[in-house]
């Protein structure tokens, strides 16, 4: 019996949300917003911010293919062992390599955990305008190399869950796309 068999029992579903897409694409605001509406429709949840992540549980990685994909596997093992156990795990990371992603979502196939992947497909000109961090500002002044989407690759996912546009949309409408999926597969 896997873990999510258990907690069904116990009436409690959970899921891990992978939000994937460019820097300053809006994930981690989407994730934000949809947080706060499931926790006041009375869901658990967890929010595994990319940035916290790197701080505290992958400190020392940087940023080449390999360190990129053992943040990734991390991150999936985290999102994969709380949803087993009932929580709606959100995870706004950018997660470039489309092998990385497919690892995470194999592992949560083998364990019996919904997973749902919901590609924020914000163009890079409108993320760098965005610039939540500096980056791209950075990146174009030389003062970083290996920016994900302008110097670094960024493979988008072929057949996402969800796609959302952000651009074309308020934060609000893109959580509520989400929550949809969510409710539609019946893991809210």
């Amino acid at each position: 019996m896997t873990n999510t068999q258990k907690d069904q029992e116990t009436n409690v579903t959970g899921a891990t949300v992978w939000l994937t897409g460019l820097p300053s694409a809006g994930k981690t605001t989407i994730a934000y917003e949809l947080a706060g509406r499931l926790r006041a429709e009375g869901h658990r949840v967890e929010l595994l911010d990319g940035d916290e992540i790197r701080e505290f549980l992958s400190a020392g990685l940087g940023f080449s293919r390999e360190d990129r994909h053992t943040n990734v596997q991390r991150i999936g093992f985290v999102a994969e062992l709380l949803a087993s156990h009932g929580v709606t795990v959100l995870v706004p990371v950018i997660a470039p390599y489309a092998d990385s992603r497919e690892a995470v979502r194999k592992r949560h196939q083998q364990e019996g955990t919904a997973y749902v992947e919901v590609h924020v497909a914000t163009p890079v000109e409108v993320c760098s305008v965005r610039d939540v961090k500096g980056l791209y500002a950075k990146q174009a002044a030389g003062e970083i190399s290996g920016l994900t989407g302008v110097d670094d690759p960024y493979e988008e996912p072929e057949s996402p869950d969800l796609r959302i546009e952000s651009q074309n949309q308020t934060v609000q409408e893109s959580a509520q796309a989400v929550h949809a999926l969510l409710t539609e597969r019946g893991l809210l």
